[in-house]
C-alpha cells in the first residue's frame, strides 16, 4: 500500500484546510516545489498534488506550482482541482503530470469521464468526496443527493484507473480514516481505492493496511506529516509492510 504525501496549493502556497474551508487554512510554505523534494527525500514514490482554488474557480490557477513541482522531482504527480474540459487536462500532462483527478467532472458530466479515459488510458482517476455517504463536489461547496457508491460503480464503467475516496467529516481534522466508509467503496468496485482524509498516526495506516486485501492500494496524507504529527518515513514502511 503507498502512502501519498498530499502538496495542496493556494494562491501559490502550500496549504492544508480544515474540512475544505478555504478560510480555514494554515500555510505551511512557499516554495511548493521545495515542499515536493522533502517529501521525496522521505521516500515519498508519488505525489498528489490539489490547486484548491482551481477547484473552487472551475480551472487550474496554480499551473506555475504544478509546472515547478513536476519539474523537481522524478517521481509520478497526480493532479486535481478545476479540471473541467479535455483542453485542460492536455495542457497538464504536457507540464508531465502524470495523472488527473477528475471530482465535480466526474458527477456531472460522466460523458466527460468516459471521453478523458478513452484519450488518456490510465490517466485519469476519480476523486469521489462524500459527506454522511452523499458526493461533494466544486471544492466541497455542494453536497449532492448521489451516493458515493453508486457514483464509484459509474466511474468504474467510464475506464477511470483508480478512485480517490475522501471523507470530508475527517478531512484535516486528524480524527483517522472512516475505515467502514472506505471498506464499502473498496467492496463496491473492482479498480484500486486510495484513501483520503483523517490519517494522523501509524495506527490508521495500519488500519487502512488491513484493508489492502479488498482493494486499498493507497493512502494519501495531509496535515499529519505537515505537523508532525506523523513520519512519513515511518507511514511509508508500514504501507510497505516493513515494519
Amino acid at each position: 500500500m503507498i502512502v501519498i504525501p498530499a502538496i495542496d496549493l493556494k494562491d501559490g502556497q502550500c496549504v492544508r484546510l480544515e474540512q475544505g474551508k478555504m478560510d480555514k487554512d494554515t500555510v505551511y510554505g512557499n516554495n511548493p516545489a521545495e515542499m515536493a523534494q522533502k517529501w521525496v527525500a522521505e521516500g515519498a514514490e508519488r505525489l498528489h498534488v490539489v490547486d484548491l482554488n482551481g477547484a473552487f474557480a472551475g480551472e487550474p490557477k496554480n499551473l506555475e506550482a504544478i509546472k515547478a513541482i513536476v519539474a523537481a522531482v522524478k517521481i509520478p504527480v497526480q493532479v486535481g482541482g478545476g479540471i473541467r474540459d479535455i483542453p485542460t487536462m492536455e495542457r497538464l500532462f504536457d507540464l508531465g503530470v502524470e495523472r488527473l483527478i477528475l471530482g465535480t467532472s466526474a458527477c456531472r458530466n460522466p460523458e466527460l469521464v468516459k471521453e478523458a479515459c478513452q484519450k488518456f488510458p490510465d490517466g485519469i482517476i476519480a476523486g469521489i468526496d462524500a459527506s454522511n455517504g452523499r458526493v461533494a463536489i466544486k471544492g466541497w461547496a455542494e453536497v449532492t443527493v448521489k451516493l458515493a457508491l453508486n457514483l464509484a460503480k459509474e466511474v468504474e464503467e467510464a475506464g477511470v484507473c483508480a478512485i480517490i475516496y475522501t471523507d470530508i467529516s475527517r478531512d484535516g481534522m486528524m480524527q483517522g480514516p472512516n475505515l467502514d466508509a472506505i471498506r464499502r467503496m473498496a467492496d463496491a468496485v473492482n479498480i484500486p481505492i486510495i484513501a483520503s482524509g483523517g490519517v494522523s498516526s501509524l495506527r490508521d495506516i495500519r488500519n487502512l493496511k488491513i484493508l489492502e486485501v479488498t482493494g486499498v492500494a493507497g493512502v494519501i496524507t495531509g496535515k499529519a506529516i505537515y505537523s508532525g504529527a506523523l513520519d512519513l518515513k515511518q507511514a511509508i514502511k508500514v504501507g510497505k509492510g516493513e515494519v
